[in-house]
């Protein structure tokens, strides 16, 4: 692509996981410090971008669905062009085009800051780039999701190959920023007016820089960046250590909410999707961090109908989650990925088991959700502010410390404040409180 051609202006859309959030972020930094200029209406856009995901095939078919969309603006504005770019642009590469004729770019996740270079049709660049090994990882410059909330991914890809996953094959091995660089990367968005930070990995726990792990890490960004509010995610339960759970224990800046995966109950499922931990191992976890910490959400993810899951192993998914007690989770059905080990077993789970079990394990959760939430009735929690609620003007959204949304009485607060809220009432996906005067 030449710069005769008629892109200037771009919009971008993304799929997926806050990895990809923090990739569109970057990706539109660096077009935008290139001379393109971003624009919210996609009407207005020279330049439709899609950054994908393929961790399950309905966010594929989103993107499909989407491309059917963009094709009749296509036929409108013939200058138009699409680039598909991220997991599911690494994942099919030609096939993609071969699919979707009118798809003019496809960049994989090693090659996706390449997208200025390949517009201007920089020397080594085509039109469909998927090969490993091109990333920089210096380029990959941490971002302000908000002015008072930002991202640094302090690592990318997956060592793990998990047997259900496409993740290591599409974002290949893990590759870990220096300490210093994150460290340096969040002192200068404190001085940006960051108040809460999240560091991003496929499994940040596994991060290992010199002589520097994960907990090393997240001590010294709480000790020395002067971020106020310090999150992470996501954990694998194989990594998270006991001088992880410490380092929380003892850093009041970071915020008592861990993700942590199970995605089954029965060890023979668990050995089977390649997750080398056992339910009990999994459980000692969780009674070591509640232990440690007086106040912590925990949240998990969750798979029915993985293949050969029997109803007896289902049922100890749905003990071992009311014996854990998650404040909230992310729950799915199994569906067959191309190109992952698990592939290759017979998906012998009948999908109307599949979907009575996740519905029953909905249900479930639901009801643990509401009970965990009950609890924060009559407590002082300390909300970022984030805007109004979606709902009403009437009414303030903030996130709590442990990461829940809660809802209160709209006055003369910015977004951005962070301020204490008496919690007065909850359903299971929300608290409701107003504004409490602390001594």
């Amino acid at each position: 692509m030449r710069q005769e051609n008629r892109v200037r202006t771009f919009h971008i859309s993304t799929y997926g996981c806050q990895m990809n959030l923090a990739d569109s972020s970057t990706l539109a930094s660096t077009l935008t410090t290139r001379g393109y200029r971003r624009v919210a209406d996609e009407s207005d856009a020279d330049l439709i971008i899609l950054n994908t995901c393929s961790v399950r095939e309905k966010a594929e078919d989103r993107v499909y669905g989407r491309l059917g969309e963009i094709y009749k603006f296509k036929k409108q504005k013939p200058h138009l062009k699409v680039a598909v770019v991220g997991c599911m642009a690494q994942r099919l590469g030609q096939d993609l085009v071969d699919r979707v004729p009118h798809v003019d770019y496809v960049l994989g996740t090693d090659r996706v800051f390449e997208l200025p270079d390949v517009l201007e049709g920089r020397e080594g660049t085509s039109a469909i780039m998927t090969a490993f090994g091109h990333e920089n990882m210096d380029g990959i410059e941490p971002i302000k999701e908000k002015p008072w909330s930002g991202f640094i991914t302090i690592s990318r890809g997956c060592d793990n190959y998990c047997t259900y996953c496409i993740v290591p094959f599409v974002r290949g091995r893990e590759r870990e920023h220096s300490a210093d660089y994150i460290v340096d990367a969040a002192r200068k968005m404190a001085d940006e007016g960051v108040v809460e930070l999240t560091l991003l990995g496929q499994n940040v726990n596994s991060y290992k820089y010199e002589e520097t792990d994960f907990p090393d890490l997240l001590r010294r960004v709480a000790r020395e960046s002067g971020i106020p509010r310090l999150r992470y995610m996501t954990s694998h339960p194989k990594d998270l250590s006991r001088k992880l759970v410490q380092v929380m224990a003892e850093e009041p800046k970071i915020m008592p909410h861990i993700h942590l995966p199970l995605q089954s109950g029965a060890n023979r499922i668990l050995n089977r999707m390649g997750r080398i931990y056992t339910i009990e191992h999994y459980l000692k976890i969780i009674d070591h961090i509640r232990a440690a910490l007086p106040y912590v959400a925990i949240t998990t993810d969750l798979i029915v109908g993985f293949p050969s899951e029997t109803e007896e192993e289902y049922e100890a998914t749905l003990a071992a989650v009311k014996q854990v007690g998650y404040d909230s989770a992310f729950m799915f059905r199994y569906s067959v990925r191309p190109g992952t080990t698990a592939a290759r077993y017979a998906d012998d789970v009948p999908e109307e088991d599949k979907i009575r079990r996740l519905n029953k394990l909905i249900a479930l959760q639901q009801e643990i959700s509401y009970e965990r939430n009950q609890r924060e009735i009559g407590e002082v929690r300390w909300g970022l502010v984030e805007g109004h609620s979606r709902r009403s003007k009437d009414r303030m959204r903030a996130r709590t410390e442990g990461n829940k949304t809660v809802l209160f009485p709209a006055g003369d607060i910015s977004p951005g404040s962070v301020v204490p809220i008496r919690i007065t009432a909850a359903d299971a996906f929300t608290l409701h409180g107003e504004i409490a005067e602390v001594h």
